[in-house]
């Protein structure tokens, strides 16, 4: 199965560089540096360029002190996570203000798509799982159309009341998944340290879905990452340059629940059922949440509704491939 996390890979970015433990690993190389690790489950790498070796590993180790923090909110796997306590309780007090953010902006963006875009599909990723993955000869036509509808009952952003001091979900059985905005997030924030530390030169490459740049390559060029083909993910189907952008994608080969791919991740919220018009959506945009978000947003938004949503975020471009591969550029 490929990972929906393996769609970019890079160019140049740090070939033959010698390997040096910090905190995970660190590859240096004069002033170039490169961190491999993991961001809420997915394998995911910073390249940054910096005079001081010193400086630039407890840079390093800030970032991953960060991811750990983020994770601590967002992460569905992590029982103590603030996301899986409100799955669990069904409300939250005191949330986080980065929960808040990450959830109001996906209330806009819901809104924005015709609820197309909706952090409370989770209980149609557990139907689907069990059907799935829990069964031992699932029917190859999906859950049953009840089962379905009984879970869409539960799909409604609108349900998540925000308050200052207090998230609560609206009816029970209901359950939010930011697996299409946190990753995202996080980018942004770990840009938001590097620059905040004197980095020139900085990718964030978290999840290989989800990249952000902030400045130019150390060797003055923008960053250039290959763009996979939604068709066969093993091949490029074009290279795109970032400098001081953020480029995210989102496929339904990229977590499939059978091998035809017909049933994957992204699904839309009116039928319950995986969305089919696209097969891959890549966005570029000056932050890596919008990309993120508007990347599942428009794989599974009516194009009608594609106008209204980019408008709403300066500096933003997207790349759209149908099932015969052809390609649409917004």
């Amino acid at each position: 199965m490929t990972s929906r996390r393996h769609v970019l890979t890079l160019f140049g970015a740090a070939a033959g560089l010698p390997l040096l433990c910090a905190r995970d690993n660190a590859l240096v190389n004069a002033s170039l540096f490169r961190w491999d690790g993991t961001s809420l489950g997915s394998p995911s790498r910073l390249l940054l360029y910096h005079r001081d070796r010193s400086a630039a590993l407890r840079i390093v180790a800030r970032c991953v002190d960060e991811i750990e923090r983020l994770e601590r909110i967002f992460a569905l796997y992590r029982a103590d996570s603030e996301l899986a306590r409100l799955n669990r309780d069904g409300r939250l007090e005191t949330p986080s203000i980065e929960l808040l953010s990450v959830l109001s902006l996906s209330q806009h963006l819901s809104a924005l798509s015709g609820g197309a875009f909706d952090v409370t599909v989770q209980p149609l990723w557990d139907l689907y799982a069990r059907h799935f993955f829990a069964t031992a000869a699932p029917a190859p036509e999906g859950p049953d159309p009840d089962a379905i509808e009984s879970a869409l009952r539960l799909v409604d952003c609108r349900g998540i009341d925000l308050e200052p001091r207090r998230v609560v979900l609206a009816r029970p059985g209901m359950g939010v998944t930011l697996n299409g905005i946190a990753q995202g997030y996080v980018a942004d924030r770990l840009i938001e340290i590097l620059r905040g530390h004197s980095c020139d030169g900085i990718l964030a490459d978290l999840g290989r879905s989800e990249m952000r740049a902030s400045g130019s390559h150390p060797g003055g060029r923008p960053w250039r990452v290959g763009l996979a083909d939604p068709r066969c993910p093993e091949a490029l189907a074009a290279t795109l340059e970032l400098r001081d952008d953020a480029l995210c994608t989102s496929g339904g080969y990229g977590t499939k629940f059978e091998p035809s791919g017909r049933f994957h991740h992204l699904f839309n919220p009116a039928t319950g059922r995986s969305a089919s018009r696209y097969i891959g959506v890549s966005v570029m945009a000056p932050r890596a949440m919008i990309a993120d978000a508007l990347s599942t947003a428009l794989y599974v938004a009516s194009p009608d509704r594609h106008p209204q949503m980019l408008g709403a975020f300066p500096g933003v471009a997207a790349r759209l491939t149908l099932a015969d591969g052809s390609v649409r550029h917004l």
